[in-house]
């Protein structure tokens, strides 16, 4: 790491990655198969980061590698539309079928803050909606009250996100429908979006409580706001169809990635037609990019989709269930949805981020220096998700519940 520290600020290119909120340097890794991964040295440990979120099928999937290989072999990108680019899409719509039109970006950044940018258009207005602890990319304008990345470093905020942007960016608090009733009656009118992680997992894994994601639609529907799920983390994860199929709640916009590249650097933006024919060159709203639809991109996120059966999903429920029931150690709590999970040092598992941030952090952090001792790889933050993929199977969820023991 000495000479990563002289290259990148802080020796890394995103800040988790500093291994800040737990202390001691972390693994240098070369090389990931199925749920394991190696460091320079040759220790193999078993992966819960799982590249934070986009391997639902393991480190080097066959058919994902194949389908990488083929698509570089092929030319790589072309600067047009690629057939790619409509099978990948077509698949997303049909199994999100909120998801009338699409538009693939290269990260989820850049989805969320194009996202807002036609809910603004859309409806002539200029505020958003957000909640405490929630992460949707670190665009001005959303990096208030920011979630993880910022409880890592305990910065609230970004130096550089000027007063007025930030203004544009109303916080509520998660699972309080009383706090966002009360901001849509203070800025009646002015409103353009809620934006929200259907199940948080940048506060940890904070699952919405009965009737929160439907209130968020009655409310945004009575004040003609657009409701914006951020099914970046979700997204092909919690179901077939995400968060939205799972919880029953149709929104207005989707922002998507990870899974739908299958480990390499994606985002897309999209929701009912009316809405996605605002964004040029059908309309007003401006976004573009060089290398979005990448044809290797929609390669690996093809594959990767296509091998998502019932069956695997069954699967992963099944082995994240044995996971959560191994994870319950004394003093602490666990929160699961699907293949989703966290292991909060707290009495019970948080309803929102100010409880979250009553966790003892402390405690996580020997905690996962102890089970980095024992070869598994957590997350490293008490604010962050462990993922459970289709290649953590019986034996590496026996071997990681012994070593919690």
């Amino acid at each position: 790491m000495t000479v990563a520290a002289s290259l990148f600020p802080g020796g890394v290119n995103s800040p988790v990655r500093a291994y800040r909120a737990v202390g001691g340097e972390p693994p240098v890794l070369v090389r990931g198969a199925g749920a394991f991964v190696w460091d320079q040295s040759g220790r193999r440990y078993i992966d819960y980061v799982g590249a934070f979120g986009p391997l639902v099928l393991g480190h080097a999937h066959r058919a994902v590698v194949e389908a990488i290989e083929a698509a570089a072999e092929a030319g790589g990108s072309f600067g047009v539309t690629s057939p790619g680019e409509v099978r990948l899409a077509e698949l997303i719509c049909a199994r999100m079928p909120s998801v009338e039109r699409i538009r693939f970006v290269n990260s989820g950044t850049e989805a969320a803050m194009s996202a807002l940018r036609v809910a603004r258009a859309a409806t002539v207005r200029e505020l958003v909606i957000k909640f405490d602890g929630g992460y949707h990319g670190h665009a001005d304008s959303l990096l208030v009250a920011a979630g993880s990345a910022a409880a890592t470093l305990s910065i609230p905020d970004s130096a550089g996100v000027t007063r007025s942007v930030a203004a544009q960016t109303l916080v509520a608090n998660y699972n309080d429908l009383e706090s966002v009733e009360a901001l849509l009656a203070r800025h009646s009118g002015q409103v353009a979006a809620v934006i929200v992680e259907p199940v948080a997992a940048n506060m940890g894994v904070v699952a919405p409580l009965p009737g929160f994601l439907a209130g968020l639609r009655g409310l945004t529907q009575s004040s003609g706001a657009l409701l914006i799920f951020d099914e970046v983390i979700t997204g092909f994860r919690v179901a077939p169809g995400g968060a939205q199929e799972l919880y029953g709640v149709r929104p207005d916009l989707t922002v998507l990635g990870k899974i739908i590249g299958g480990g390499l650097p994606v985002g897309a933006y999209g929701g009912r037609a009316d809405l996605m024919d605002l964004v040029a060159p059908s309309g007003p709203v401006y976004q573009a990019g060089t290398l979005s639809g990448h044809p290797v991109v929609m390669a690996a996120g093809e594959a990767t989709l296509r091998q998502l059966t019932p069956e695997v999903y069954a699967s992963i429920e099944h082995e994240a269930a044995r996971l959560e029931a191994g994870l319950r150690v004394k003093g602490a709590s666990v929160a699961r949805v699907g293949s989703l999970l966290t292991l909060f040092f707290n009495d019970r598992p948080p309803r929102n981020f100010r409880e979250a941030k009553a966790s003892d952090t402390a405690a996580f952090a020997r905690f996962f220096h102890s089970m980095l001792d024992a070869g598994v790889l957590l997350p490293p933050s008490q604010f962050e998700a462990l993922f459970v993929s289709a290649a953590h199977d019986r034996s590496v969820i026996d071997a990681t519940i012994e070593a919690i023991a």
